[in-house]
Parts: C-alpha cells; sequence; structure tokens
C-alpha cells in the first residue's frame, strides 16, 4: 500500500515537529514576506506564473505544469486526518520495519550491491540506510502515490496554514517540468507533494537530484538508479557523516538519572556507560563520541543511543517515530537483531487519557491550551518530563496514568 509517510508528516513538521508520527522543513525567518495566498484561485495562479516566470521559469514550462490545475478536497482531507499519531514506537515499527520488509530490502541490497557501492563511494552513505527509507516510502518504488502532483502542492499553498512551505514547493514542481526531467503528467505522488521512489519534495528534488544513470534526465519516479542516488546525495547533503554509526539498541538500568534521556541532549558515550547504559548487541562507538539517549516509550520500553547521524534522519522527517523507525530498519538490514519489548510492559495512554493529561498540563502552565489534542508530540513529551520532576516521578518524558493521577490528586 501506498503510505505516504512523508506526506502524512510534511504537514505536521511544518505546523510542529510531532513525536507521534515530516519531512525536512526550511522554516522562513520572523522577517521574511508571507506568500500571498487565499482569495480568488484563478488570480492567485496568476500570482504563482509570475512568481515563476521572475525565478526564470519558462513560460512553456509554467503553462504546461498549472494547465488544469484544481483545488484537491481530497487533498485538504488527508492533510486533516493523520490518524497514525497514536501508535507506540513498537506498533508502528512492528507494522513498517517488521516481516517481510526487512527481508525484501536485504534482497534488493544485493541485486543492486553495485550501485550501493557507487553511492556510499560518492556520499559515504551506507545502501542499509537509503534502502530503509526506500522501503519504507514507497515499498521500494512499487506504490508512488496517485495524487496528482500539482493540485496537492496548489492546494495546500492556497490553503493559507502553511504558504511559506508549500508555495516554493509548487514552483519547484514546475522547474523540474521545465529542464525535463519529468512532464507534468508524470507528476504523481502523495498527498502534500513528493515524488519518487524515496519521496522527495521538490525543493529537494532540485538540490539533490541525480541523474546516475546517464540519460540526461533526472527521473526519481521510474530511474531505480536515479532515484536511490539522489538520496543518498540528499541524506549526505543533510550532513551525514562517513563510516559512523546512527543508532544503537540499548539496555538500560532500574535507576539512572532520566531527565537526561532526551533527543536533544546529547552526552559522551563514557557518561552513558557510567550510568549503566550497555549495548545489546554489537559495540559501542568510542567513548568520546556524542550521543542521545531515545527512550521511544518511556524507560520501561526500548531503548537506543543516537549518535550523530541522527540527526539526519530526524531533518528527512521530523517525528520522532517515524525517523526512530527508519534508523532501525537501516540497523536491521545491517544484521541487527529485532528491538526488545524493553524492561517491562509499557501501558500506553489512550488518545482520551492523553487529552486528559494534557489537559491537566495546560493548566500547570506546561503546555499551550491549543495542543491539547491526543497527539504524542514533542511539546508534549517535554511538557510530560517537566510535570515528572515538579511531581518527583521519573522524569523520562513518556506520559503514563501514574502521572495523571499524581496531577490530579496534587501529589
Amino acid at each position: 500500500m501506498t503510505f505516504s509517510l512523508r506526506a502524512a508528516l510534511v504537514a505536521c513538521a511544518v505546523a510542529a515537529a510531532s513525536g507521534a508520527y515530516a519531512a525536512p522543513v526550511e522554516t522562513p525567518p520572523e522577517s521574511a514576506p508571507k506568500a500571498p495566498c487565499g482569495g480568488d484561485f484563478d488570480a492567485w495562479l496568476d500570482g504563482v506564473r509570475q512568481e515563476a516566470r521572475a525565478g526564470g521559469v519558462s513560460d512553456r514550462a509554467i503553462d504546461e505544469g498549472l494547465r488544469d490545475v484544481r483545488i484537491d478536497q481530497k487533498v485538504l482531507a488527508a492533510d486533516r486526518a493523520q490518524s497514525v499519531f497514536q501508535q507506540t514506537f513498537l506498533q508502528f515499527a512492528g507494522r513498517m520495519a517488521g516481516p517481510p520488509r526487512p527481508q525484501k530490502g536485504a534482497k534488493l541490497l544485493k541485486e543492486r550491491a553495485d550501485l550501493f557501492a557507487a553511492i556510499e563511494r560518492d556520499y559515504g552513505v551506507p545502501g542499509s540506510v537509503i534502502t530503509a527509507f526506500w522501503g519504507l516510502e514507497t515499498d521500494f518504488g512499487a506504490n508512488l502515490g496517485k495524487f496528482d502532483t500539482r493540485n496537492a502542492l496548489a492546494t495546500l499553498s492556497y490553503d493559507c496554514r502553511r504558504p511559506d512551505f508549500f508555495r516554493p514547493q509548487l514552483i519547484a514542481a514546475l522547474q523540474i517540468v521545465d529542464r525535463g526531467d519529468l512532464a507534468p503528467t508524470d507528476m504523481h505522488g502523495a498527498w502534500a507533494g513528493e515524488l519518487g521512489q524515496t519521496q522527495m519534495m521538490p525543493v529537494d528534488y532540485i538540490r539533490s537530484g541525480v541523474d546516475a544513470d546517464g540519460d540526461g534526465r533526472r527521473d526519481l519516479m521510474r530511474s531505480t538508479p536515479d532515484a536511490l542516488t539522489s538520496a543518498g546525495k540528499y541524506v549526505a547533503d543533510l550532513g551525514w557523516k562517513r563510516g559512523e554509526k546512527w543508532i544503537q539498541e540499548v539496555a538500560v538500568p532500574a535507576e539512572m538519572p532520566w531527565e537526561e534521556a532526551d533527543v536533544e541532549i546529547k552526552h559522551s558515550v563514557a557518561e552513558w556507560r557510567r550510568w549503566g547504559v550497555k549495548p545489546r548487541s554489537g559495540e559501542l562507538m568510542p567513548d568520546d563520541a556524542p550521543a542521545a539517549l531515545l527512550l521511544p516509550m518511556g524507560r520501561n520500553g526500548p531503548a537506543f543511543l543516537a549518535y550523530r547521524n541522527f540527526d539526519v534522519y530526524r531533518t528527512w522527517n521530523a517525528s520522532f517515530v517515524y525517523a526512530l523507525t527508519a534508523a532501525y530498519l537501516a540497523t536491521r538490514l545491517d544484521g541487527a537483531p529485532a528491538v526488545s519489548e524493553g524492561n517491562a510492559p509499557v501501558r500506553a495512554l489512550s488518545a482520551d487519557e492523553l487529552k486528559s493529561l494534557q489537559t491537566l498540563l495546560a493548566r500547570d502552565g506546561l503546555l499551550p491550551a491549543d495542543e491539547i489534542d491526543g497527539k504524542l508530540g514533542f511539546d508534549t513529551r517535554r511538557a510530560t518530563r517537566k510535570a515528572q520532576q515538579k511531581y518527583r516521578l521519573p522524569a523520562d518524558g513518556y506520559p503514563s496514568l501514574e502521572l495523571t493521577q499524581a496531577m490530579t490528586s496534587g501529589g
């Protein structure tokens, strides 16, 4: 099936980085002029034409690219649904990185060993990393999506909620047409405008697209060499460190300074060792390597050390659970064992229970009231950690009934 991961997540990352279930997002500075949106659609499209022409796009590409473009109500409905945010890491990873995906990915790594070797030679990115993205985004190129990309991008630009992200993507789509990489009729994909076998947004397509098969076009839809090499270049462009790990599953002790377990907090591997963190398999990186401890389901669930390259995953997709799942699948393709369930069973809150806790967090001034949505995002995790510290509970940042009860009774 076409899961359209980056589609569901692009929108969320632009609005706010969700910890439950986005794409590389460039946030314009506060002083940047806001892109015009809304109003009469035909007049709005004329503005897009003028902007594209001023940016050097030919009249031919503008006419072809915007011909018969319309608002797609299904795109708006998909943008506002996004039910995947309720899944825990083990649920999401079990579905998206479980059998048969690791087995199929391993087979493709062998079949295209020469291509992946060339990509790693040129860009320093292992084939397992690219193959994991390939598998999660489009099931290895089998499901590219059926939304008209031009309609999707026009809809999301005109919608006025995030024009400063989506309008440049629409202009970039016209640039793709202009340079002959794709015809407008080729441009179909996920509902948020991603294209190709690894679902790249048009701006990234322009910046990192590679003509690996030498046919004079960067065709990320039909050419697997172009798609995978472009993904490798894109990952390298995001700052990938050649020869370094990205994540590693670890075992954590029963007690440690849980407040240090945060994707934004890095300590040396030596410090994590001192606190009792141990690898479940293989060897940790050298003692001086910086790493963050990730507890996607709290102190009793799975645990990972995230090294510098994990920052690239978070740029590819700002969703914590998606980024961790993609990184985990890549380790599986590299031979790591299946993830452990952790030290003890974890009881995840339902959406209604999480809303109740979020209401209490907002009451205490720890969470904005407009984020009471039943979704476990970064802000809710951070607010949870602060509340756990306030109520003298282990501050692992994972919502629990124990915290709700403590906040309800006043501790």
